[in-house]
């Protein structure tokens, strides 16, 4: 049987299916399915151990047997410590075949196959009775179906469907409730992501302004929640409006409902500024005294614990409609509304006289609705592209090269997708500026900017691919200029970019002998990194909590050679934080002034390692040469060379090449190298990397 899979082709610019064997997906889903991350969660695992022991104590007092219901098994972790911790009997629910296939042979490694049964099923499918999966209702309900957002992988109707037909009434729960917290708070950084900055621009006639449309400034965005790791946010970055508050709980002991609903507390801000961010993140407690508590609170939150990183469970930031100025010590009132999957916030004013709301929480009377995109932008560029569109620094340097090469009778094309460059090569005095859009949405983007500046007809907008572009399209003129960012919306990985180049060879018809192409060129860099964390989600488990789950690491490992395991992997680093073992490299460049080659490009060589550390992997950017002396990095910002901490581009993901083996390097006189050997295939626009340490 085949499969079709969607893939950026970085020739076309464009997202095409394409047919894979039936390996493909199951190999894929569980190369990514980050499993080992949250095996490698030490404060996950003892709390769930202790809340599951507790859980079972509790059940033997009163004299019962224990009967557990582990729904989302996954490896059978949670079932095999409740059957080590005395329980009678386990029903462990997975639903991806594979992952069961593995439980059912960590389950019987471990000696516990007389005790758990793993059923391969959805919980809302599973069977009840003498003939059924389960013999009984179960009087322990074991879960981990929690995301960043606690909600947002259908915990809640999973729970409300097991309480209605897997579990007994009364039934002790692991954990045993959550409960989500708030703070509002003002930051440049964040509502950065959400809405586009004026952008001014010094030009020969005094300065221009070129503002957002209106559709955008007050449009409320995307219902999705932006999930971050806040530890790595500067406490610089954002100031705090509000105490944390307690927002909303859920008790997993007791029926569950998952159908739509309000929650509303009483905030009274402890500082004046402007409210535009709500900060969430949640806990649970395993047990219903809260003793056993795990907490996904931020640095500035609990200073003194020692924070546990973890990828599976960040923190959320969520975007209000509206900025909303506050001052210290005004009533305000913050409803939570939520669906089956999601969770969003809004902001009002206490009117006079309202009464104080309920001491814990109060039934908002208005539900509000999900936030929808209605301007088009926040379905055109993610909340990163907005951070760059915003990175005044970034356009400064786009602006400053512009104005060397652009004459008063420079014809210029603009290659990307939805940028800002078409506007500020016409401001900066181009004779005539075109824009080649892509896409529908990024057109009616360009549109709705140019009438809200009054340049509909000083630019001229055109929908077409590249090599569909015709003469009479331009108005039989030859481009003298050619610009891009480049930025397009289908690239995962930093060459996937490097579609401009293929643009700009589709178009060479159309441009004149003499073109200025900007950028000029491109480089890719690479260096070899020590990381803090994120080492975890690639690195094997062994045991876990004194359990054997070799089994996944092996069936991880399968996954990953079959494909992952050469290929790199996005990861935005700002979040990530790591130190670099050698000096950055530049290893291939690609000159836009010709057209693309051929043949394919290739580099081999070594790079050294000048750090004491355990080399995790590679790092790979790309820069982009605007002129010969003005380079905008995607990557690489600054290296502190003492610790070797380096700063990351925060409004783009950088390509992570994990290695299969870590040498740690412990003494410098040791000739450690790292060898690479690296092609960029022109025909796919795809790059292939081998590495080896020496």
């Amino acid at each position: 049987m085949k499969t079709f899979c969607g893939r950026a082709n970085p020739t076309t610019g464009s997202m095409e299916w394409l047919e894979e064997g039936e390996d493909y997906d199951y190999h894929q889903e569980i190369a990514r399915s980050r499993y080992a991350d949250m095996l490698h969660d030490k404060d996950r695992n003892v709390k769930y151990y202790q809340g599951i022991r507790a859980a079972v104590s509790r059940v033997k007092e009163r004299g019962e047997k224990a009967i557990v219901l582990d729904i989302g098994t996954g490896t059978g972790l949670l079932s095999m410590m409740a059957a080590s911790a005395g329980a009678d009997f386990c029903y462990a629910i997975e639903v991806f075949k594979p992952m069961a296939n593995a439980a059912v042979k960590i389950v019987e490694k471990n000696g516990f196959s007389d005790k758990i049964k793993v059923i391969n099923k959805h919980s809302t499918e599973v069977t009840v009775g003498p003939d059924g999966d389960m013999q009984c209702q179960a009087n322990i309900l074991v879960t981990e179906l929690f995301d960043t957002e606690l909600i947002g992988e259908g915990a809640l109707p999973t729970y409300e469907h097991a309480h209605k037909y897997l579990v007994q009434e009364g039934c002790e729960a692991v954990p045993h409730r959550a409960t989500v917290y708030v703070q509002l708070v003002e930051s440049r950084r964040m509502w950065s992501w959400k809405k586009l900055f004026p952008v001014h621009v010094e030009a020969e006639d005094g300065e221009k302004i070129l503002v957002p449309p209106s559709e955008m400034e007050n449009c409320p965005g995307l219902p999705s929640v932006c999930d971050v790791q806040l530890n790595q946010m500067p406490s610089s970055d954002f100031s705090i409006l509000s105490d944390v508050v307690k927002m909303f709980s859920v008790d997993f002991s007791k029926p569950v409902q998952s159908a739509s609903t309000c929650y509303r507390v009483q905030l009274e801000p402890v500082k004046s500024g402007k409210a535009q961010i709500v900060l969430s993140w949640w806990d649970i407690d395993m047990d219903p005294s809260g003793m056993i508590n795990c907490s996904m609170a931020p640095y500035w939150v609990k200073p003194t614990s020692a924070l546990q990183w973890r990828d599976h469970w960040m923190q959320c930031v969520y975007f209000l409609p509206h900025e909303e100025p506050v001052l210290q010590g005004e009533k305000l009132y913050l409803t939570a509304c939520r669906d089956e999957y999601s969770v969003w916030y809004n902001l009002q004013k206490a009117r006079e006289g309202e009464d104080r709301a309920d001491e814990e929480e109060h039934k908002a009377d208005v539900c509000v609705e999900s936030p929808v995109c209605r301007c088009r932008a926040h379905l055109l560029w993610n909340r990163p592209r907005f951070g760059q569109l915003n990175d005044q620094n970034r356009t400064q340097q786009y602006i400053q090269s512009l104005r060397r090469v652009l004459k008063t009778d420079s014809v210029c094309l603009c290659i990307s997708d939805g940028s800002l460059l078409p506007v500020l090569a016409h401001y900066l005095g181009a004779k005539q500026v075109f824009t080649l859009e892509n896409s529908g949405v990024s057109c009616s983007v360009m549109e709705k900017f140019l009438k809200a500046n009054n340049l509909e007809d000083k630019i001229k907008i055109i929908e077409a691919r590249p090599e569909l572009l015709k003469p009479s399209h331009l108005e039989d003129k030859k481009i003298s200029v050619l610009v891009g960012e480049p930025f397009f919306t289908t690239s995962l990985l930093p060459w996937h970019n490097l579609y401009f180049w293929y643009a700009r060879t589709a178009v060479s018809t159309h441009l004149a002998s003499n073109v200025t192409v900007l950028p000029q060129s491109a480089s890719l860099h690479m260096m070899i990194v020590e990381f803090q964390d994120l080492w975890r989600i690639r690195s094997p488990c062994g045991t876990c909590e004194g359990f054997d789950v070799r089994t996944m690491d092996d069936m991880i490992k399968d996954s990953l050679n079959f494909r992952e395991s050469k290929e790199a992997e996005p990861h935005p680093l700002w979040e990530y934080p790591c130190k670099s073992l050698s000096e950055p490299q530049e290893v291939l460049t690609f000159d836009f002034t010709k057209t693309v080659p051929q043949h394919c490009l290739s580099t081999e060589g070594s790079v050294k390692l000048l750090r004491k550390g355990k080399s995790h992997g590679a790092v790979l950017w790309m820069e982009y040469h605007l002129t010969a002396d003005i380079s905008v990095s995607t990557g690489l910002m600054q290296l502190s060379n003492e610790k070797g901490n380096c700063e990351w581009n925060p409004h783009c993901k950088q390509a992570v090449y994990f290695f299969s083996s870590v040498i740690e390097s412990e003494i410098l006189s040791d000739p450690t190298a790292v060898t690479y050997d690296i092609k960029f295939d022109t025909k796919t626009g795809e790059i292939a990397m081998d590495f080896k340490l020496l």
